[in-house]
């Protein structure tokens, strides 16, 4: 608030003109009565010069909203103004007057104070205002001298929006306002509104000198993210890196020595955290909250179990599975064979069940291992026909290794030859004897393919499960395994995944190594779209930034932004991990090549290499591919995967082959439009199957083709020349009878002449009297012209030979 001049003139009774010009004297800007001054100065001037009750006046004449309810009690103040007593203001009264006099002031005057008032900018509010001191008044003011100051009255609570009060000194010094002074110098603050930009700018000249701010950043620094966290446009930063001679566009990464001296250079100090170190990450210096414990008993409850369905090839894992579910897979899977994971859900008696099904050729071996780390039962199907075979005891293994419980199911019970007995025996031999044979294996006896104890065998599994006592929370943080992912058409990069804590949610973020993903959609093994997902479900996830791998965790992140960054670390320190392993390895190298590694690098340029690009269409498929080829062994022919990669067989892989001399192997996938002309083109050789060990075959043939076929001779014939036949021109015909086997046009040719072979040649001609003939059996007379030779004599002997080719093996 503010009162007028003619206002304050009638409560100090003095004249307007004569209030105007005091003012001025004071340093305040006033120009008419019409003027205003703040309410703190004015209430100042009133006890100042007021009569007794002038106070009470002016009061009466202040609007309802400023005038304090008890006007004995004084206004209410706004929390943080200091209100000083009489001592106080009579305290500050003599210091001010003897630094008056030691200023020499040929007039000193005792100063009025004034109700404190806060300042707008300083961080404690001064309790009064104060004109800065000025050059003493020849004429002071008559009036101020003799006038004794009443009690110290109560200011009324006021928040004037314009009213900081104008002080070069300190906010910690209480400011007072002189009896008289020369007008204010021009460089003073007023007490009007221009003194606030004053104050911010002090602000700010206290902020450039406060200590740097430490930034927080994670590996790779990008351009032009970097640019935003020390506050520059992108264009700025860049041509401060090109000062630097470093040439960089905005998504380009830059090192880290760069990026700490460009932190400092802008006021900030520069940490970096790499992956698996502590910190904060972002600044921030808010205290973390605990973090809660997601497997506390408490948050706990009850899920479905997993299981997994072992056993050797065809001993119907698959056909059993099929009979859970109703469904036919055995057909849509090429040979019969299971070359996948597929994972699936059933209800029975009100429970829910997840099933994961696994191969059982002997190379998904690692897939098998991979379902058995991710489920709580283990149901090993064994032929009653069969008994144990060698992926039979590959899986109990994995299962024995993995803590599963295991529940035995003899299938083919219904089959001709079948033995129970002796699978029975087999199991107790291995350590898993049944519980009818006194034992601790559930054992099932069913048949597959006539449904035969289904019910049964899912008894025994919820009753393994109650006995478990499988719990998981279900209002945490998702989180689980990749069971299988792949390449679709028309959805992308997807993955099956089996959730083992937390609700997965449609929207989710989640980061999976390298791999980043935004819940687009989800379905289950019915193609059914779901919301969410509860622990032990298992759901295909699409919206992933690339395939993620087989068996790796995923986990739930607060937004897709901070999963997309943890994948960028994550490949960023796998690069620099690489990069690390092979500058060691040239390290070692630093002493010099020896006579080993030079014998070594002859017999490796002489050796055969089979470069290949493989390409499945699911990933484990293609790990488990690229681990059954990496295991062909071979003295003659080295095998180099230089790629392993899931969907159909691009364009781009023609190119990669071309390069690098490589065959494409491509398991269970088809070509694009235009891939096989292309192939043709660069003489690329494509090897497609969808049977993983028909395919290892092609692979081993074509290994061995890159060998030099072995050469054989085996003699097809001889013939003895009688006589020599003139033809012209020097040139001559051996006229000669077949006295063994059969001579043949074009067969290789030696001439024996006493017993030593003077001539190595073909048979260019072969005639029957005047017809060419293509061969001459024994007891037959022709005559031969052998290339290159015509000095034949009576008596020479012409032996043939056939040259068979003997294709070489790879061992």
């Amino acid at each position: 608030m503010s009162v007028r001049i003619h206002q304050l003139s009638k409560q100090i009774g003095m004249e307007n003109k004569e209030l105007i010009e005091l003012l001025r004297e004071r340093g305040y800007e006033v120009k008419s009565a019409s003027s205003t001054v703040d309410n703190i100065s004015a209430e100042s001037l009133v006890e100042e010069f007021g009569k007794p009750g002038a106070e009470s006046e002016a009061e009466a004449k202040e609007t309802p909203k400023e005038k304090a309810p008890e006007a004995p009690k004084g206004p209410v103040f706004p929390s943080g103004v200091i209100v000083k007593s009489k001592a106080d203001i009579d305290r500050e009264r003599e210091a001010k007057a003897k630094a008056e006099e030691a200023a020499k002031a040929p007039a000193p005057e005792p100063a009025a104070k004034v109700p404190p008032a806060p300042a707008p900018v300083a961080p404690k509010p001064p309790t009064a205002p104060k004109v800065p001191a000025t050059p003493p008044q020849p004429k002071p003011v008559e009036k101020v001298a003799p006038k004794a100051p009443p009690a110290a009255p109560v200011p009324q609570a006021s928040k004037p929006p314009a009213a900081p009060m104008p002080s070069a000194n300190p906010p910690s010094t209480p400011p007072v306002i002189p009896a008289s002074g020369p007008p204010k110098p021009p460089t003073a603050p007023t007490p009007t509104t221009e003194a606030i930009p004053t104050s911010v700018d002090e602000v700010s000249e206290e902020v450039s000198d406060a200590p740097k701010k430490i930034l927080h950043v994670k590996p790779p620094i990008v351009v032009r993210d970097f640019a935003l966290e020390i506050g520059l446009k992108p264009f700025k930063l860049i041509s401060e890196l090109m000062e630097m001679g470093i040439f960089a566009s905005m998504n380009q990464t830059i090192e880290e020595d760069t990026a700490k001296i460009l932190a400092n250079r802008h006021g900030f100090e520069l940490e970096i955290h790499h992956r698996g170190e502590t910190g904060d990450g972002g600044g921030s210096q808010k205290a973390k909250p605990v973090a809660v414990d997601d497997d506390d008993p408490k948050f706990l409850k009850d899920r479905p179990p997993v299981v997994c369905i072992l056993g050797h090839v065809d001993h119907g894992k698959t056909t059993l599975l099929d009979t859970i579910r109703k469904t036919n897979v055995t057909g849509s899977e090429a040979g019969g064979i299971t070359q996948h994971i597929g994972a699936y859900q059933i209800t029975h008696n009100d429970h829910k069940i997840s099933f994961i099904d696994t191969p059982g050729h002997a190379a998904f071996s690692m897939m098998r291992a991979r379902g058995t780390n991710v489920t709580d039962i283990a149901v090993l199907v064994i032929a009653a026909d069969d008994a144990f075979k060698p992926q039979t005891e590959e899986a109990l293994k994995f299962a024995q290794q993995a803590n599963n419980a295991i529940v035995v199911a003899i299938n083919k019970t219904d089959a001709k030859g079948a033995n129970v007995d002796r699978v029975k025996q087999q199991m107790q031999e291995k350590g898993i004897a049944p519980e009818d044979w006194g034992g601790e294996t559930v054992t099932v006896e069913v048949s597959a393919l006539n449904g035969t104890n289904i019910d049964e065998l899912l008894d025994m599994i919820l009753l393994q499960a109650e006995v478990l006592e499988l719990k998981a929370n279900p209002d945490c943080g998702a989180s689980g395994i990749i069971i299988e992912s792949q390449i679709e058409q028309g959805r992308g990069p997807t993955a099956s995944v089996i959730v083992e804590k937390g609700t997965l949610k449609q929207g989710d973020a989640l980061i999976c190594g390298e791999s980043y993903c935004r819940v687009k959609s989800m379905f289950d093994d019915s193609g059914n779209v779901l919301k969410s997902a509860p622990p032990s479900t298992p759901v295909k996830v699409l919206g992933w930034s690339n395939v993620p791998a087989s068996g790796d965790r995923f986990e739930k992140r607060k937004n897709e932004k901070i999963a997309k960054r943890e994948a960028e670390e994550f490949t960023y320190q796998r690069k620099r991990e690489d990069s690390a392993r092979t500058a060691s390895g040239e390290e070692k190298k630093e002493g010099g090549a020896t006579v080993e590694d030079l014998f070594a690098a002859i017999e490796k340029q002489q050796k055969k290499c089979l470069r290949l690009i493989v390409k499945s269409d699911v990933h484990g498929s293609a790990e488990a591919l690229a681990n059954a080829l990496s295991e062909i062994s071979s003295d003659k022919v080295d095998l180099d995967i230089i790629h392993v990669g899931v969907g159909n067989i691009t364009k781009n892989d023609v190119t990669l082959a071309g390069a690098g001399g490589s065959c494409i192997i491509g398991f269970n996938v088809k070509m694009d439009t235009g891939v096989q002309s292309v192939a043709k083109h660069h003489d690329i050789r494509i090897i497609q199957h969808a049977i993983i060990y028909e395919l290892l075959e092609q692979v081993e043939e074509e290994m061995a083709a890159l060998l030099e076929p072995e050469l054989r001779e085996s003699k097809s014939g001889a013939a003895e020349i009688r006589q020599v036949f003139s033809i012209g021109k020097g040139r001559a015909v051996a006229g000669c009878m077949v006295t063994e086997g059969t001579i043949k046009r074009g067969s290789k040719a030696c001439i024996v002449r006493g017993g030593e072979v003077i001539h190595e040649g073909k048979v260019v001609a072969l005639k029957r009297f005047k017809d060419d003939v293509k061969d001459v059996r024994a007891g037959y007379e022709c005559g031969i012209n052998v290339d290159g030779y015509d000095a034949y004599e009576e008596g020479d002997m012409i032996d043939c030979f056939e040259v068979e080719e003997i294709r070489p093996t790879l061992r």
